[in-house]
């Protein structure tokens, strides 16, 4: 058993002890509303955005883009669990910054050990073991915070499967000081639909 998997595991036993009523919590979020945002240890959207359990749709990945499982997610979040508004939340000092798709193939071509960053960007310790297939993946990095914010919130918007009355925040996510700032033109976007601007 490694050190992680031991901590985690004991981390949950000591969780379990104290579950309590959680068990009777229902499916639909409570809020009716979902986050879709990055994966970086360093947000804590229960925290930032003041979620108890059983209270809202958390959806992550790396740099919180919308891809089609984050549509998927978001559909069903909808469509079958009630949620009536949704935020996309993207982050300062993002990962997804540093590299371009370009790099991340170049990087995979030479080695799937994990690359390190250094004064010219990312490399590889270990250099052998590589796969092309990496250049079949779009990364989604980032080269604008803001329009990435914007780029995805219209993402959403314009998908023939999301309903026009559901608004979509924009909003970045200040890892220095753990403020959410509004992208206006995101949310803009994002304002619900009434049938005259359907016309």
């Amino acid at each position: 058993m490694t050190k992680v998997l031991q901590e985690v595991l004991e981390a949950n036993k000591k969780y379990a002890a104290e579950f309590g009523e959680k068990s009777k919590l229902p499916i639909p979020p409570g809020r009716k509303f979902s986050i879709v945002t990055c994966m970086d240890a360093r947000l804590d959207p229960a925290k930032f955005a003041g979620l108890e359990e059983g209270d809202a749709h958390v959806i992550r990945n790396a740099g919180g883009r919308v891809t089609e499982d984050i549509i998927r997610s978001l559909i069903i979040s909808h469509k079958l669990l009630g949620t009536q508004e949704w935020f996309i939340i993207h982050h300062t000092d993002c990962g997804m910054l540093t590299f371009t798709n370009d790099e991340i193939y170049d990087l995979l071509s030479e080695s799937l050990e994990s690359a390190a960053i250094g004064e010219d960007g990312w490399y590889n310790p270990v250099k052998e073991g590589g796969s092309e297939a990496g250049q079949y993946i779009n990364f989604l990095p980032i080269k604008d915070l803001a329009k990435s914010v914007v780029d995805d919130v219209r993402t959403v918007r314009n998908h023939p499967l999301v309903p026009a009355n559901i608004p979509i925040h924009g909003y970045i996510y200040e890892v220095e000081t753990g403020k959410l700032v509004e992208v206006k033109e995101a949310t803009e976007i994002g304002k619900q639909k009434n049938k005259e601007q359907d016309l």
